[in-house]
């Protein structure tokens, strides 16, 4: 980076070592990446290494042409916007090279000054291609943002640490139990921070097996597997010069975390099947309901991944611990049209709402489906929301041990009715197979209640 602006990668294709030699200097003291080829052949195994922004390919070399390179380099590298350069112009050969894509065409001899503003020029103009690409890829992603409601002392210091963490470009890591938030707390954060004009994409790791999560964060090329009928960019490249946020982070396959380090490393990565080096420029969040001091102790999460990701940490309060939103809550997702009488909404500030906002939100969801004239009343809440607290002795509704014996039993119920099948029930569930399987550990779940119906 050169005064704030973005770097250019740039190639320089030409057989007059002592131009090469002169161009190459005045772009390195400009802050550019430089790379230099003397022919075709060099040019193009370079370009299969890494992704160049810009090509500077003079005309007549020996062995591959100017024109026959720039055919070439539209094809395999199609990302690459390429400045014809010749002693011998003529009107056909500078039609044909833009016929075949060239950016621009510029004749010898010129001022380097001229050759730069052209640069600058091909550059920018392929990075508004690039966004557009992203916007229109980023809106079959992602959805609209929402507001995040809370006046709480605890919801209080969430948007104090929104306002510190936003500005900066330092990786996040946002915990909080499920249902809490942390998707909008990360939207929150990107629209707050200098990346705000640029996208915002989200991936959740648990909802992808390892080969297809890989893919779609890193990207592939044609044939690179089974189905990859066409390249195709990761959410990596879709990100560029904006936000990533992983959710779910803690379920990422430890060979997906190496790759996921490199690139916070340095920036660089490659698609699958791909050879070729790709720089971005992302701000990484990442988002989770583990506990992952826990998962670095047992081996499950890189240790140095953890410290790239956990540069700064915000913790998100469960609704149990923010009680007086409640009713904020209920107002917001209900909306003016809507009324409540004074029995349901009490019913719901007495719940201690285990699937935190995600869990309310739904259960105004389903009430105001049942309910009549627009307005919900107690027997339009869920019964688990409207059967008050347990006797003396019993796990309190909301409670750890409560969500954790309603939890098994349902994963017991969907096992018995798929008949023991894992790949199904992980479905049904909405978990991978590996998350599945720490479940099925974690709660000691046995074959013979699976199969026999005793518990």
């Amino acid at each position: 980076m050169e005064n704030g602006n973005p770097q250019i990668d740039l190639l320089i294709v030409d057989d007059d070592d002592e131009f090469r030699a002169s161009v190459a200097r005045r772009f390195l003291r400009r802050g550019f990446a430089v790379q230099e080829a003397e022919d075709g052949e060099t040019a193009l195994d370079l370009a299969g290494r890494r992704q160049f922004d810009v090509a500077i390919v003079d005309m007549m070399m020996p062995g591959i042409s100017g024109l026959e390179l720039l055919r070439r380099f539209k094809a395999q590298h199609a990302d690459c916007a390429t400045i014809m350069l010749t002693g011998q112009a003529t009107v056909e050969s500078a039609v044909e090279a833009m016929k075949i894509g060239a950016f621009d065409y510029l004749r010898k001899p010129f001022a380097l000054s001229e050759l730069e503003v052209i640069i600058q020029k091909a550059f920018d103009h392929r990075r508004l291609e690039k966004e557009n690409v992203q916007l229109k890829e980023v809106m079959h992603r992602t959805r609209g943002s929402h507001e995040i409601v809370g006046e709480s002392s605890a919801m209080r210091d969430v948007f104090r640490l929104i306002d510190k963490a936003a500005p900066t470009d330092k990786a996040l890591l946002i915990q909080g139990e499920s249902g809490t938030g942390k998707e909008l707390v990360a939207r929150a954060i990107h629209r707050a921070s200098t990346r705000s004009e640029k996208p915002l994409v989200i991936i959740n790791c648990a909802a992808l097996p390892e080969t297809l999560l890989e893919s779609e964060l890193f990207g592939h090329e044609k044939g690179a597997f089974t189905g990859a009928v066409s390249a195709k960019p990761g959410l990596f490249e879709l990100a560029d010069r904006g936000t990533l946020l992983i959710d779910e982070i803690g379920e990422m396959p430890g060979s997906l975390q190496a790759k996921l380090l490199r690139v916070l490393e340095d920036g660089s990565m490659r698609r699958v099947g791909s050879l070729k080096e790709r720089r971005v420029d992302v701000r990484l969040l990442a988002a989770t309901n583990r506990n992952m001091e826990t998962e670095v102790k047992s081996g499950n999460f890189r240790e140095d991944l953890y410290y790239r990701i956990n540069v700064m940490s915000l913790q998100i309060p469960p609704l149990r611990e923010r009680p007086g939103d409640i009713r904020l809550l209920v107002e917001h997702f209900l909306g003016p049209q809507w009324q409540i009488e004074p029995e349901a909404m009490r019913a719901i500030e007495a719940y201690h709402w285990p699937g935190n906002v995600r869990q309310l939100q739904n259960a105004l969801e389903r009430a105001k489906i049942l309910s009549d004239d627009n307005t919900i009343v107690k027997h339009d809440l869920p019964l688990d929301v409207t059967r008050g607290a347990a006797p003396d002795g019993e796990a309190r509704p909301g409670s750890e041990a409560a969500l954790a014996t309603v939890e098994r039993a349902h994963i017991v119920e969907v096992l018995r009715r798929e008949k023991g099948n894992k790949a199904r029930t992980a479905r049904l569930l909405g978990v991978n197979r590996r998350s599945l399987y720490r479940l099925i550990e974690k709660f000691e779940i046995t074959p013979a209640e699976i199969n026999d119906g005793s518990a």
